[in-house]
């Protein structure tokens, strides 16, 4: 849509866009913070750093987003990608730096930010409210013009009413109830009476209508944070379909990798260890960094700082996240062929220093014979001050290339072997677990489910189809209503929970980890050689750790005894797009059966075994 002759009087959805011209409080109370901003047709980051009790969060990111290109935020969980998309909206003022954006920037927050007692019209109509103001516009021009009685006052009536006319074709006026319907019905919310306050909607539903707020409010850039969350398969689509029709800059941080590679002109990934290591093996064919550019639209997607990298989209049609993850296996071929290389000269060099130096004792100590008193005291300094020098070189080499060589590359994740003592899959070919006409009221029926040593299964369905419940019911957490679970003697079922809860959230992960594996075995597996709790984490309580955090413990606690079976209720979840497709490679070979319960469509595209696929049941 287009603004009218007085853009400051466009109100995009309250707290869900921020206006930035000028910066002022919300309808909601929110303000947005004061920082030095520049108007522009792009999103533009210079030297941005932000700071929060003295941790660094962003630092130095330079960031342009040009218009028509739609850029995806990915990284690791607490890199600033949130921070950034607050930062560039005007929502958080950053410690240093300068910002630009268009004036009418629109915001997704990750939690949605209506108060609840607001209605859904209310929010609805406060995101048309620039159209309805054009339509106004056009209503009273039109009367003017009707009303005008001399020459003079009906040239500036049709002045005002041509001007009021191009403004309302260019929003679209007449079509603005029709798009809100389309919308809505797109995102799914179409059946849900607009009288209702967004205190008596799910939490689901209250983010799908901050989505079609925003969407209907037709800002000029666009900020996402995670805008997949809470939308099934048929929202994600519509709202794919349009985002690639968006004319202006679109900046969104996800985790859905089939949403980036459908949306996404370009990637850039969020790494503040590249910034340290930029050398390590190079940047991967189509990945640039330090401040190079990558194209994304009619301009170039730039980007600097926090260790960012661009990969753009290639030629070849082929999705910006499938091209980023060959991109990221290339990097790590390089850098895992660099670390061996640099190993194996070091063991050389080490060697020959070593070598040459026993030769240089062995000469010194060797008595001369009576013909050698002929050569000379000098010929022997010299032979000795070479010898010498060669050693000194040698152990310079070696100095050299410690202080130079790339890190060791970080293990890939994998499971251990399930441990013994336990007869449960002694016959290969018996089943592990059968469920046989199982009824959970309301929730959940299922007929038969056998699950073999070495099974794959995917269970989908809709939300409120029973998907958790049916892991509970695997996990003897659950007691059907009706039907027979029956599991073998001995067999030890793991389950990954969707929302970890752990009974003791004083405890430390390294007081729990020697707990459940026993202090013998926690010190030859120790939690921080799985990679999935950072050293400085093992002696916090649990309960203060982030939730992504203690997913990861959670499943480290499972990797390092690894059960028969293996529940995991949306494993991808609250994990890094790298650990979650490392835990997917990791599920091919796991040593028991594994089952699965998932939303994510990475996961339930690439899904090799079999499928459950669950119908909710009418209530």
């Amino acid at each position: 849509m287009t603004a009218p002759s007085n853009p400051t009087d466009i109100r995009t959805s309250p707290v869900h866009s921020v206006k930035v011209e000028p910066p002022r409080a919300h309808s909601s109370g929110i303000g947005a913070a004061r920082a030095d901003f520049t108007r522009a047709d792009h999103i533009r980051a210079d030297g941005v750093s932000l700071a929060y009790e003295l941790r660094p969060v962003l630092r130095h990111v330079s960031l342009v987003v040009p218009p028509g290109a739609r850029v995806g935020l990915i990284g690791e969980n607490g890199v600033g990608k949130s921070t950034l998309l607050r930062v560039l909206a005007g929502a958080e003022a950053p410690d240093s730096g300068t910002v630009a954006r268009p004036a009418r920037t629109g915001l997704l927050w990750q939690e949605v930010r209506f108060a609840p007692h607001e209605t859904l019209r209310s929010v609805i109509e406060d995101a048309l409210a620039g159209v309805r103001a054009v339509e106004r516009e056009l209503d009273a021009a039109g009367a003017a013009l009707a009303e005008a009685s001399t020459s003079i006052g009906m040239e500036q009536a049709a002045d005002r009413y041509d001007r009021a006319l191009a403004a309302a074709e260019r929003a679209d006026v007449w079509s603005a109830d029709a798009r809100r319907d389309r919308v809505l019905a797109g995102l799914g919310v179409a059946g849900i009476p607009l009288e209702r306050t967004l205190g008596q909607v799910s939490g689901g539903q209250r983010s799908r209508f901050a989505m079609a707020a925003l969407l209907l409010s037709r800002p000029d850039a666009l900020l996402l944070d995670e805008p997949t969350n809470h939308l099934d398969d048929e929202a994600v689509e519509f709202l794919q379909r349009q985002l690639v029709e968006w004319h202006g800059p679109v900046l969104f941080a996800s985790h859905d990798r089939v949403f980036l590679d459908a949306v996404a002109t370009a990637l850039v990934d969020l790494d503040p260890s590249r910034a340290s290591a930029e050398s390590l093996a190079g940047s991967p064919a189509g990945g640039e960094s330090g401040g190079r550019a990558v194209s994304g639209a009619r301009e170039s997607v730039r980007a600097s700082g926090n260790g960012a990298t661009v990969f753009g989209k290639p030629s070849t049609g082929e999705g910006a996240f499938s091209a980023y993850l060959g991109f990221k296996a290339a990097e790590r071929d390089r850098w895992e062929r660099q670390y061996r290389d640099e190993q194996d000269e070091l063991k050389k060099l080490r060697h020959d220093a070593a070598v040459t130096a026993r030769g240089l004792r062995s000469h010194g100590a060797r008595t001369p014979r009576d013909n050698d008193k002929f050569i000379g005291k000098f010929k022997s300094q010299r032979v000795d001050a070479q010898t010498s020098r060669r050693v000194r070189n040698a152990q310079g080499r070696v100095d050299e290339l410690e202080r130079s060589q790339v890190r060791k590359p970080s293990a890939l994740l994998s499971f251990a072997g399930i441990p013994g003592g336990s007869h449960a899959l002694d016959d290969a070919a018996g089943t592990l677990l059968q469920v046989t006409d199982v009824s959970v009221r309301h929730r959940l029926h299922v007929a038969r489910l056998r699950v073999e040593p070495a099974a794959r299964v995917l269970v989908t369905g809709a939300n409120g189809a029973g998907k958790s419940t049916l892991l509970g019911l695997l996990a003897g957490r659950i007691v059907p209503d009706s039907g027979t679970v029956t599991r073998r003697r001995g067999l030890r079922v793991g389950l990954l929970e969707q929302d970890v809860r752990f009974a003791h959230p004083d405890a430390s992960p390294r007081a729990m980890y020697e707990k459940a594996m026993g202090e013998r075995r926690a010190e030859q597996l120790p939690l921080t050689s799985l990679g999935l709790i950072a050293p400085r984490d093992v002696d916090r309580p649990v309960g203060s750790l982030s939730v992504g955090q203690q997913r990861r413990f959670a499943l480290a606690l499972i990797i390092a005894k690894p059960p028969h079976v293996f529940l995991l209720d949306e494993p991808t979840n609250h994990l890094s797009l790298a650990l979650a497709g490392e835990l997917e490679d990791a599920l091919g070979g796991y040593p028991g059966a594994v089952v699965v319960a998932s939303h994510d469509r990475w996961l339930r595209q690439r899904w090799e075994g079999a499928e459950l696929a669950l119908e909710s049941l009418a209530r």
